[in-house]
């Protein structure tokens, strides 16, 4: 394929990291929860915040997903971008994964990094276009997966540009602007990159629409989804979860042809951290 047409793109969320026993976001946007309390005590008696403030994770992740966006809105605006990276990667430092016991960032796919640095040394460009937060992503992302910032799509938050000490930053509003999951990934790959991919990697009926219209173009074509079932190493899942919902793309892979990557079968090593072993 010409090099011009060499563009790969990736959900982030259980295709490139863990996103078990909830999204690592979710987590961040909790640990802001219990940060902020004390100038918002009324958030003790407010949904979302009560669930935050209590772990309640069924009643944050359940339904449309509205206390989700309320809560992100509230604990990850409000900063400037540059407040916002240096925050995030503060808890990246500290904080380690409550089953693993090891920084979020330890929790990458081993298999994945290969596949990246594969396609980056056959001159691809690699994308991720995740429904996380850019800023989050872009806070790390670059550091973990050698992917620059501008090759890093996800779901944004409303900035305006101001004057503080003399100087122009940007701020984050307390607003989602864009969320990018399920139909809006396709909406937002033509408009950053203005290009169809030729290869697409999911793991969740969130990044159905995004493998649909990487597949159906012409000339060659890859889809690949990441099927968890891995119940050991790392968790077994998928259509009745509401982390990771895959019900509907793993029908759409039987019709499609597209691969199914099984974690257990297929990966002799999940995390970076086991190839010690």
């Amino acid at each position: 394929m010409p090099e011009s047409q060499r563009i790969a793109v990736f959900d982030n969320d259980g295709t490139l990291w863990s996103e078990r026993p909830f999204y690592f976001q979710l987590q961040y946007s909790i640990h802001r929860a219990h940060q902020l309390v004390d100038k918002h005590p009324e958030w003790r008696q407010q949904q979302p915040f009560q669930a935050a403030l209590t772990n309640d994770i069924a009643t944050l992740t359940a339904g449309d997903g509205k206390l989700f966006t309320q809560l992100t809105e509230a604990t990850l605006g409000g900063t400037s971008i540059t407040d916002y990276h240096a925050a995030v990667n503060r808890w990246l430092a500290t904080s380690r994964h409550p089953r693993f016991k090891r920084p979020y960032t330890d929790l990458v796919f081993q298999p994945m990094l290969e596949l990246l640095a594969y396609l980056k040394a056959n001159r691809f460009r690699t994308y991720i276009v995740s429904g996380g937060d850019l800023e989050f992503m872009r806070a790390w992302a670059t550091r973990v997966y050698g992917i620059p910032p501008e090759q890093i799509i996800g779901s944004r938050m409303k900035t305006r540009l101001v004057r503080k000490n003399g100087k122009a930053i940007f701020e984050r509003l307390t607003e989602i602007e864009f969320f990018n999951n399920a139909a809006g990934k396709p909406v937002s790959i033509r408009r950053a990159i203005g290009r169809r991919p030729i290869a697409a990697f999911g793991n969740s009926d969130g990044d159905l629409q995004m493998l649909q219209w990487t597949t159906t173009g012409t000339g060659k074509r890859l889809g690949a989804i990441v099927h968890h079932t891995d119940r050991k190493r790392e968790w077994s899942y998928d259509r009745k979860s509401r982390i990771g919902h895959l019900d509907k793309a793993l029908d759409e892979a039987a019709r499609n042809r597209w691969t199914v990557v099984d974690m257990k079968r297929d990966w002799k090593v999940v995390y970076p951290f086991e190839l010690a072993k």
